[in-house]
């Protein structure tokens, strides 16, 4: 055969081959490619520019974002000229010393819509210590009538206080204000018209004088009545793992009443997004105070009340103390616990018990307690000695 016949054949033979899929096998891999820098486009801008607020976290679940947060490095994102106002002024307030008194004094600051049923067990409990303590009372909806002189004179403006609402949180501002303007007043204790004392006035003085701490109720609550009441209106400044719970009442030093009138950032975001009946039901004095001490000096708080108040029903309100309960037994029982009890409100109801320590030294935690009916005072005056010296 000759060489043109040859390349004849070898022409027709490779005309007659199906075409190679060239474009076919190039285009798989370059969408790949394309998807890929798209994917890293997007990480790279989410760790560049981090969102001021977790929208698509929280419209997607958190199962999802959660791992994704957590490989992400961590940025510092820029704080507001709030923020760093704030930061300033109170890291200034917790280092700086406090003015020393000659003369010492505990302010009791009560936190009443009308007249306080139990003046004269009060009386008793202060009788001999004139020059030791302070009196202040915000009647929020009626005039008290007193049935004591040591409580004559002694209201401060007052405004309507709603339950739930942040003008609970106005009215313990506004009592610590007032009880700031005395500079021998050093420990500021908030009650209420049911509280009654557990300790003669020695123990209590000493008690709270003594102690390093402040005695606010401080922990975390992964229920619905906890961080469930959490809402992410208060990102940046305050996250949901910042976000605690205590009892309202409290016994702070004279530095942490300063920083509570102080701040304003964090009340602000309480103001705004922690209001009752408004889907998460969030209860402003439970949750102000524990989140800010928990952010601003969590070391310098006891994470206990040192008022006593019975939940153990598992009721919206505590137990309450008619005369027929109060006995020498019940009161005993009351001024000898020495552990603080925290239960969380999801359905693992999982129980805290935590010995109270005072200054390294495991003692009582309850000063006073709550919530005694008018008509349990005179067993309360009769057995008030006997309990209280016992």
């Amino acid at each position: 055969m000759k060489v043109s016949q040859m390349w004849q054949r070898s022409s027709k033979d490779m005309t007659a081959m199906p075409p190679l899929r060239h474009r076919g096998t190039a285009k798989k891999p370059m969408w790949i490619i394309v998807l890929l820098s798209l994917v890293c486009v997007a990480l790279m801008g989410a760790y560049v520019y981090p969102p001021r607020r977790y929208t698509a976290c929280y419209f997607f679940a958190s199962s999802v974002c959660t791992p994704f947060k957590d490989w992400l490095p961590t940025v510092a994102r820029e704080r507001t000229d709030e923020e760093i106002v704030s930061s300033v002024v109170i890291r200034d307030l917790l280092s700086m010393p406090m003015a020393v008194s000659k003369n010492p004094k505990i302010a009791f600051m009560f936190l009443t819509p009308g007249s306080l049923p139990f003046e004269k067990l009060w009386e008793k409990f202060l009788q001999g210590h004139d020059g030791r303590y302070s009196i202040y009372i915000h009647a929020s909806h009626e005039k008290p009538v007193h049935s004591s002189s040591l409580f004559v004179g002694r209201e401060i403006h007052s405004e309507k206080v709603v339950w739930g609402r942040i003008s609970m949180v106005d009215a313990e501002k506004r009592l610590l204000a007032n009880a700031l303007e005395d500079v021998d007043n050093q420990f500021f204790v908030l009650l209420s018209d049911s509280c009654v004392p557990l300790h003669t006035f020695d123990y209590i003085y000493n008690y709270l004088m003594g102690s390093n701490v402040s005695f606010i109720d401080c922990f975390l609550d992964p229920g619905p009545h906890g961080s469930g009441r959490y809402s992410t209106e208060m990102l940046p400044e305050i996250e949901q793992r910042d976000f605690r719970k205590g009892a309202q009442w409290f016994a702070v030093t004279r530095r942490h009443a300063l920083v509570i009138l102080a701040d304003n950032l964090y009340y602000n975001k309480f103001k705004l997004y922690c209001k009752p009946a408004e889907g998460r039901n969030c209860i402003a004095d439970e949750h102000y105070l524990p989140t800010l001490f928990n952010m601003v000096d969590p070391a310098g708080i006891a994470n206990w009340s040192v008022t006593h108040v019975d939940w153990s029903e598992g009721k919206w309100h505590p137990r309450s103390y008619r005369a027929a309960d109060v006995t020498f037994e019940l009161l005993k029982n009351l001024m000898s616990v020495n552990e603080n009890f925290h239960i969380t409100s999801d359905d693992k109801k999982v129980v805290t018990m935590t010995p109270c320590m005072w200054n390294g030294t495991k003692r009582p935690c309850y000063l006073f307690a709550r919530k005694f009916y008018p008509e349990a005072q005179n067993n309360l005056l009769k057995l008030f000695s006997s309990y209280t010296y016992a």
